[in-house]
Parts: C-alpha cells; sequence; structure tokens
C-alpha cells in the first residue's frame, strides 16, 4: 500500500470518527420541535386588560408565527392534538422621558402573559428547567419604547409587544436537547 493511499484510508477513517460525534445534532427546523404534536389549537387570548384590542392581536400574531415557523398545524378544538392557552395579565404605559413643558417624549409600553400549552391529557409541552416540578403555566413579559413625537402611536407599540411575544411564546415550543 502507498503512502498517499495509507493518509486516504486514515482521514476516511479519522471522517468516520469524527462523524460519529455528531450523531445526536438536528439538521433543519423540524427537528427542533415535537414529533408528537402536529396539529395546536390557539383560542383567542383571554384578557384582563382594559384595551380589550391587545388580545386579538396577540392571537394572531402567535397563529402567524406559528404557520411561519413550526411544522405544526393550526386546528380546531375539537381535533388538536394539543391547546395554547395564552391570558394577557397586564399592559402599561408610562412616561420615560419628558420635554421642558411636561410633554411625553419618550413612553415605555408592558405587555405581560401567561402560557399554558397542553396535550389532550392535560400534559404540560413545555419543558423547562426554570419552573418547579408540576408547575405548568409559563409567565413573559415584553416592553416597547416609542417617541410621540417621531410619530409613533401607542397602538404601533403594542402591536410591537404582541409580535415580540409571539416570538418568545414559538421559542418556547421547541424541544429541549
Amino acid at each position: 500500500m502507498s503512502m498517499a493511499a495509507r493518509v486516504h484510508s486514515l482521514l476516511i477513517a479519522l471522517t468516520m470518527v469524527f462523524a460519529t460525534g455528531c450523531f445526536g445534532y438536528r439538521i433543519g427546523t423540524r427537528n427542533v420541535y415535537r414529533t408528537d404534536v402536529r396539529t395546536i389549537n390557539v383560542p383567542i387570548v383571554r384578557s384582563d386588560s382594559f384595551r380589550p384590542e391587545l388580545g386579538v392581536q396577540l392571537t394572531e400574531a402567535v397563529q402567524k408565527e406559528i404557520e411561519r415557523r413550526t411544522p405544526y398545524k393550526l386546528a380546531d378544538n375539537s381535533v388538536a392534538d394539543s391547546i395554547l392557552s395564552i391570558r394577557l395579565t397586564s399592559d402599561s404605559k408610562r412616561v420615560i422621558a419628558e420635554t421642558n413643558t411636561d410633554e411625553p417624549r419618550l413612553l415605555e409600553t408592558v405587555v405581560a402573559v401567561e402560557l399554558n400549552w397542553t396535550d389532550r391529557r392535560g400534559m404540560n409541552l413545555v419543558t423547562t428547567r426554570f419552573l418547579p416540578p408540576g408547575e405548568i403555566t409559563h409567565y413573559f413579559a415584553e416592553r416597547t419604547d416609542f417617541v410621540p413625537e417621531a410619530g409613533q402611536s401607542i397602538s404601533t407599540a403594542f402591536q410591537r409587544n404582541a409580535e415580540r411575544l409571539a416570538n418568545h411564546i414559538v421559542d418556547q415550543m421547541e424541544s429541549r436537547w
């Protein structure tokens, strides 16, 4: 066997050894999500807010994010494998900076939600090491700053909050390693 053939054989053997170390890695987004769930029901977000449109905005944002990023299909409650229940617990607006004439220059909006994702048997589908055993409710909050002088409004700020919360919620649907 020539020297080049030995080097070639050694390289192939080393490549195979190193490739077996990568056996558990997942490629693509389909493998990032649970395989035992195919359909999901996202009912209208229950809202404890005095702004009833926030629940609808958040529902639409979560549904769009699920369709865009996950392999799950939205389904009616009667046929869905799992249910994603969200409750909007609070929303607020506060002034961060004012002008010399006490007009608000920079404001902040905060939206907080509770999240439960369960299968048909009531088992929690979100796995995290941060929750005590048996706890199935997850809490999220998102804040957005806006400047009225620049043409930004509270409506656009709350819409941004809904989109960011939807992103965080779908992030939690990914399988843990």
